[in-house]
């Protein structure tokens, strides 16, 4: 099949652990090498953002990677890009018109604004996964959360447009249910693990206390970080390891990682918490 994957802002290419580079762009190229080695063609559609990037690249995993036009050629917070979904959306229609995928699968909800505007006009069949649902983050980042006003009923009407919406855990199915998505068109796919870079053989770090905590994700304050390492004051002959974040030599520079060290050290767990 000619497959369609669209992710607006998290392009498949782009280096891991900055503010917007984590889980989806890893999902995103991890799910496109694995259709195109069983056989399908995939061209995944990720916004341009800089003018240094080529129109189009052929990865060595054997997908393509087309950088869309849509807004200004630099890299802007994805809350941002709502405005630009228009172009997209416009750019992929144009594409579809001449060479129509047999299906798109749109990751975000912006991408899935994008994709449904296309495929209302060329008939392309439609999965959505969003990875992250507004009404969640609402509830959790209540005044902390920068998503566009529109983004809880503009998801809403992309989940009931969508032929299949996939969702990650049962907890996404019933937040689904809740907008109204049809349960009959929600399927589960639980986000996948590289068992052959995440596997128990290999060395191992020495520990210094008994017990070894590891936390992994992006440094950002939504992961939640610091409620590890208040929990870790509870928590005695216990380390906390965290993986994510810039490279050693800029953790000083970065603003997350220096909150997170100053709260280890008010805590007193300071030198507990690597």
């Amino acid at each position: 099949m000619k497959i369609a994957m669209v992710s607006e802002h998290a392009n498949p290419l782009a280096a891991l652990g900055e503010a917007d580079a984590g889980g989806q762009n890893v999902h995103v190229a991890e799910l496109s090498a694995a259709l195109t080695r069983a056989g399908h063609e995939v061209t995944v559609y990720t916004r341009r953002e800089s003018r240094d990037e080529p129109p189009e690249v052929q990865t060595r995993q054997g997908f393509r990677v087309v950088h869309v036009p849509a807004g200004p050629p630099r890299k802007e917070p994805k809350d941002r890009l709502l405005p630009y979904m228009g172009e997209f959306g416009s750019f992929l229609r144009d594409r579809w018109a001449l060479e129509r995928p047999d299906v798109a699968h749109a990751h975000f909800w912006m991408s899935g604004l994008a994709t449904s505007l296309a495929a209302s006009a060329t008939g392309t069949p439609v999965a959505q996964t969003f990875h992250a649902l507004g009404v969640v983050k609402k509830r959790y980042q209540g005044d902390q959360d920068t998503s566009p006003a529109d983004r809880i009923r503009l998801e809403r009407i992309i989940g009931r447009q969508a032929g299949r919406v996939v969702a990650t855990c049962s907890d996404e199915v019933f937040e689904l249910s809740r907008l109204g998505v049809p349960r009959s068109r929600i399927s589960i796919v639980p986000c996948g693990v590289d068992l052959g870079r995440f596997s128990p053989d290999g060395p191992v770090a020495r520990r210094r206390l008994a017990h070894r905590l590891v936390a992994v994700g992006r440094l950002v304050p939504r992961k939640g970080f610091d409620i590890a390492i208040t929990a870790l004051a509870q928590l005695p002959d216990t380390e906390l390891v965290i993986a994510g974040g810039p490279e050693r030599g800029r953790l000083s520079q970065d603003p997350e990682a220096q909150r997170l060290r100053q709260l280890a050290d008010r805590l007193g767990v300071g030198d507990r918490v690597r």
